[in-house]
């Protein structure tokens, strides 16, 4: 059975397989993962791990995705695993066509394409054509082994170069148009490269294949940064740049007692190479725009509390506001977020090369809770707000905590967010003791709050004497 691979993603991406797993096999965590008893193989001691998107069992040597789980412990065929997950859910399984099993032939034969543009590309960089191109990356701090590693490469000056060299292995205009290699006019046809004198970065999808590439531009030309188009391989809202690393790094066996790296989002491709190169190898980024749920769903594939950070500018505290926002409605109990608000002017790439990885390194670990943070992005800076704008402001919390669609977690948001409001603005009456905090009315108490408005009135109508 031929399924599109683009569906058999988002199916995996939407089915937690912890919970598959969960209903069968008594699981505990195990670090970020879980484990449990084999439910292949008779054992008493837990042998059987599950990860993000696979599990595996190291007694009996089982391993699969969750697909192939409810196959194996349910006794269906593919199709029929395929269709009972996708119900759950709540996708259509797309039809099976002459078509759909030829667009997974085409699939296939478009990686094709783009892979012999990588080795083209990634050894242009080394050539006189490529000199300004490996010249910026050196210059940005990286290495030629991280350049080598993340196989960036040279997408040259020439329009026609690329389709020149690509038609003489038979790969034709419209191959490289399907590919995301080329531009399309109004009726569909193939006008010219959209890559031409730019530093190129390999796309990749979570398994590591490639699926695009991102360009940018030397000099003061635009768009600074360049994502290739949707194409049947290439789906911007799914993906992360460096997912595929950062999965591995995460998942990887380490000695006991050693964490695994923090899932990070970052804004861009520099900032994840970046910080992969001086050991932050959790680093990942969306393509060109903000983040979206189902980036967030893959996400907490990997872990379930990933920091998002952000540049200390005014456009990164707007995009904290959109990734919260765009969170909210998606928060469970076990699936939160943390955000690290960089200081102002400063990026990941530029903290880096600027303060080290040890400065990086503790502002990544005070990263804030999503409570904390939110109260404070919505606050906006108020300092002594009038009584309009902390109603707006109240409506603005509750507002927030009401499109959690978990109710219990919605409550707790509420509770919590009024609790930062009524701390932050509410004004303290004379104590007992009465005084200032630290004057003679005792340390710490309460500074007296201005005169209840009764007051006024009475002294207005001569009741009050001065």
């Amino acid at each position: 059975m031929a399924i599109d691979a683009g569906f058999l993603d988002e199916l995996r991406a939407r089915t937690p397989i912890t919970s598959v797993i969960g209903r069968r096999v008594k699981l505990t965590r195990s670090g970020r993962n879980w484990k449990g008893c084999c439910p292949f193989h008779g054992e008493k001691t837990p042998s059987f791990y599950v990860y993000d998107d696979h599990f595996h069992c190291f007694g009996c040597g089982v391993h699969g995705d969750v697909i192939s789980f409810v196959m194996q412990s349910e006794g269906r065929s593919f199709p029929e695993a395929v269709e009972e997950l996708a119900s759950a859910a709540g996708l259509e399984v797309p039809a099976q066509t002459r078509e759909s099993r030829e667009a997974v032939v085409h699939a296939r034969s478009l990686e094709d394409v783009l892979n012999a543009t990588q080795a083209l590309w990634a050894q242009a960089l080394y050539q006189p054509e490529g000199r300004a191109g490996l010249d910026y990356l050196l210059g940005r701090g990286l290495t030629r082994e991280t350049i080598a590693s993340f196989g960036l490469g040279w997408a040259g000056e020439g329009r026609g170069a690329l389709a020149a060299v690509l038609e003489r292995e038979g790969i034709t205009p419209v191959q490289m148009a399907e590919a995301g290699l080329m531009r399309l006019d109004e009726d569909g046809r193939p006008k010219g490269e959209l890559f031409w004198g730019r530093v190129t970065f390999p796309i990749r999808d979570r398994k590591g294949r490639l699926v695009s590439f991102g360009g940018r531009i030397l000099g003061d030309g635009q768009p600074k940064y360049l994502n290739g188009p949707e194409t049947a391989l290439f789906s911007k809202r799914r993906l992360l740049f460096g997912l595929d690393r950062a999965r591995a790094a995460i998942r990887a066996p380490r000695p006991k007692g050693v964490s695994a790296p923090d899932l990070v989002v970052v804004e861009g491709y520099m900032d994840v190479i970046a910080l992969h190169q001086a050991g932050f190898t959790g680093a990942v980024a969306p393509l060109g725009t903000a983040l979206t749920p189902e980036q967030l769903e893959v996400l907490w594939q990997v872990d379930r509390a990933p920091i998002l950070c952000f540049d200390g500018d005014a456009a990164g505290r707007r995009a904290a506001v959109k990734a919260a926002q765009t969170a909210l409605p998606l928060l469970k109990a076990d699936h939160t977020l943390r955000f690290c608000l960089l200081p102002e002017g400063e990026d990941p790439d530029s903290l880096v090369r600027g303060r080290g990885a040890q400065a990086v390194a503790g502002l990544f670990g005070g990263a804030r809770g999503l409570s904390d943070v939110l109260f404070d992005l919505l606050a906006g800076g108020m300092v002594q707000p009038g009584p309009e704008e902390r109603a707006a402001l109240r409506h603005k919390l509750t507002e927030s905590a009401a499109l959690i669609a978990d109710k219990a977690l919605a409550s707790e948001y509420r509770r919590t967010l009024l609790d930062h409001f009524f701390t932050r603005f509410r004004s303290s009456g004379r104590g007992k003791g009465g005084g200032a905090p630290g004057g003679r009315g005792g340390a710490g108490r309460p500074r007296p709050g201005p005169p209840h408005l009764s007051y006024w009135i009475r002294r207005v109508s001569g009741i009050v004497c001065c």
